[in-house]
């Protein structure tokens, strides 16, 4: 049965312009993160790839079998590493969101977590050039991821304190096209001091990249601090006390029956959601791994790729967010998530193309990736009841765990069955597709364009 749409409430004095700049700020300060550390740069060129190889296998000629085999080898344990992260993520996520519901403090989560995420990317830096680190990198990324997305519970849930239901979707485009633009510019400075040569330091045993991981650190610190200074903590719920930690679980049972039974639309979406959500995760986590693996990218080219995707998607990410609030967010999620199957199917198909395909498929990718991930925070700030954000954007988080393993598993299980790292892109297709054949079967409300939006 539909539900009538909850929008977001309009706050009795609407968020300046600065508040609006500085929650959008915190994805910029937080993409390095996603951008060169999980996609582009760091796991796919340094943890993934022949420097945390042993010796007598690195120094095999490229296209050798066992070669390629010991490289699909790392790709399937950093897919185990990240699988155990959804874990962690789905116990987690939702009982800390009630929390910080409960006891108003969504702003003092974020920074915490803001904190562990800078912490993380530091520890990086210890991450030497030798088989025996690999386990602790993929930790040590598996961590952050989950810190990540913690964090990102409480900053989704802080979207209704500097939007209103005319502004959401162009509010919510503004903070991850800003992301994209971060990362952007963050990747072009990884660029430049490659073809300066690092000014001619001594980068062996992987110094150049744990000094990314450094700059990465401190990027996030000094970029998330104009949120904590400007936008106001959020209020404390006042209909429910405080309980402990364990007996917020019994709590999260109740609030999921009762969205069940009164908000059942948001609660099919968060599960349609979790499934295309887990297939753009996929993208992101594999991506430059299939870029440097599968279709001979050199570093330069997988940063300069990862450049130009950032661009695209920031660009796509910011016009989505005013389509957003024009058609609303389901068309545009739709809309994307088909483009994104057609362009993964395309890769696949004419990858004996080389590298034109893959920047053909890449620029496609890119252009949906960031609208859908907008659009669906948008429509779910749009039907969560007032006084739940960070309980229901914390479910959004754990109900994308309790599939994440899907993306990694097919990931996996591609790659076993074709005996090569771009087979895995049709385990990432399947998950796409059923995504999206899961939306087109929620009954949402019907979108109806604010007055004077």
């Amino acid at each position: 049965m539909a539900q009538s749409q909850v929008r977001p409430e309009d706050p009795a004095s609407p968020a300046t312009r600065r508040q609006v700049f500085s929650w959008a700020l915190w994805d910029w300060a937080t993409q390095p993160f996603n951008s060169v550390i999980l996609t582009f740069v760091w796991a796919p060129l340094f943890l993934i790839s022949t420097q945390l190889l042993p010796a007598d296998i690195a120094a095999l000629p490229e296209g050798d079998p066992l070669l390629e085999r010991e490289l699909a080898d790392l790709s399937a344990n950093y897919g185990l590493a990240t699988t155990l992260a959804g874990v962690a993520i789905f116990l987690l996520a939702p009982v800390l969101g009630q929390r910080a519901d409960t006891a108003g403090y969504k702003k003092r989560g974020l920074l915490i977590a803001t904190a562990v995420l800078a912490l993380i990317q530091f520890a990086l830096f210890f991450v030497q050039a030798d088989p025996a680190y690999f386990w602790f990198g993929a930790i040590m990324l598996a961590v952050g991821a989950v810190v990540s997305e913690i964090a990102g519970v409480n900053y989704n849930a802080m979207l209704v304190q500097v939007s209103d239901r005319h502004t959401v979707g162009k509010v919510s485009g503004l903070g991850w096209g800003m992301g994209y633009i971060g990362g952007i510019l963050a990747l072009v400075i990884v660029v430049v001091l490659v073809q300066l040569e690092w000014f001619g330091m001594d980068t062996s045993n992987g110094l150049a990249y744990r000094l990314i991981a450094v700059g990465c650190a401190v990027w996030t610190v000094v970029f998330s601090i104009p949120i904590f200074r400007n936008v106001p903590e959020s209020a404390p719920r006042g209909d429910r006390e405080t309980v402990g930690f364990l007996a917020s679980y019994r709590v999260l049972a109740g609030d999921i029956a009762a969205l069940f039974r009164d908000h059942r639309s948001t609660f099919w979406f968060l599960i349609a959601s979790a499934v295309y959500r887990d297939g753009l995760a996929g993208v992101f986590a594999f991506g430059g791994v299939l870029a440097a693996v599968s279709f001979g990218f050199t570093a330069t080219e997988v940063m300069i790729f990862g450049i130009a995707l950032n661009l695209v998607a920031g660009l796509s990410t910011i016009l989505a967010g005013r389509l957003d609030d024009r058609f609303g967010p389901r068309a545009v999620i739709v809309t994307a998530l088909c483009l994104l199957v057609g362009s993964c199917l395309f890769v696949f198909a004419f990858r004996d193309g080389g590298k034109l395909v893959f920047w053909i498929g890449g620029m496609i990718l890119s252009a949906a990736v960031g609208p859908a991930q907008a659009a669906s925070r948008s429509l779910l700030a749009r039907v969560t009841p007032t006084g739940m954000q960070g309980e229901i954007f914390g479910l959004y988080a754990t109900t994308g765990r309790v599939v994440s393993f899907l993306s990694p598993a097919l990931w996996t299980l591609f790659i076993a069955l074709g005996g090569a790292t771009y087979w895995g892109i049709l385990g990432i297709t399947i998950v796409l597709a059923l995504g999206l054949v899961l939306l087109l079967l929620v009954r949402l409300p019907k979108y109806v364009r604010p007055a004077g939006s």
